[in-house]
């Protein structure tokens, strides 16, 4: 079994994840801190770090328990099926989320300088080097989602990878592309 992209409706990750969970399913629900304000205080709330998505590990021949959840939409796939997330940019999200240190959501990212953590919390770990307003961010990508994740690091953390920066095309969604044959919103 492999892991999957689940896509559910707008805000129903927690809901959805856990009735699957308790369908005896092993589901990977990412999240991060978020401050926001209200018109009299301010609150910290738990958000997805990947919203309207969250992962679980599952045979895509027996998908009828996921796809009839309350709130999935559909497992994210191509015209021929579901499509495995990439076991390595998983768990780089997994290190990232239980380093300890703040994740952001941030757009995904084709170009970039490619990067290996040396130091800190996150050693070992690959992504994106980016800066932002003088601060170093190293991202961590979902290609199958075409969604990042962002965390502040020490410059001094990083040296170059010795991988070659990937430039692989993601899937188009039906968003972006009118009659594509390609969908990464697919109910299968």
């Amino acid at each position: 079994m492999a892991w999957y992209a689940i896509h559910v409706r707008s805000r129903h990750e927690k809901l959805a994840s856990t009735i699957l969970s308790q369908k005896g399913c092993e589901i990977f629900l990412p999240s991060y801190e978020s401050r926001r304000r209200w018109s009299d205080r301010f609150m910290t709330v738990t958000m997805p770090l990947f919203p309207g998505y969250f992962f679980c590990k599952l045979d895509p021949a027996v998908r009828i328990p996921v796809t009839t959840t309350p709130g999935v939409v559909g497992i994210v796939g191509d015209r021929t099926g579901p499509c495995p997330v990439d076991p390595a940019e998983l768990d780089a999200v997994r290190l990232l989320v239980e380093s300890g240190l703040a994740a952001e959501p941030l757009p995904y990212l084709v170009a970039g300088q490619r990067v290996l953590v040396e130091r800190g919390p996150l050693t070992g770990l690959e992504g994106v080097i980016l800066t932002v307003k003088n601060r170093c961010r190293l991202v961590v990508s979902v290609t199958l989602l075409n969604r990042s994740v962002a965390t502040e690091i020490e410059r001094d953390w990083v040296r170059h990878s010795p991988r070659t920066s990937q430039t692989s095309k993601p899937l188009r969604t039906a968003s972006n592309v009118s009659n594509s044959k390609l969908t990464s919103r697919k109910v299968v």
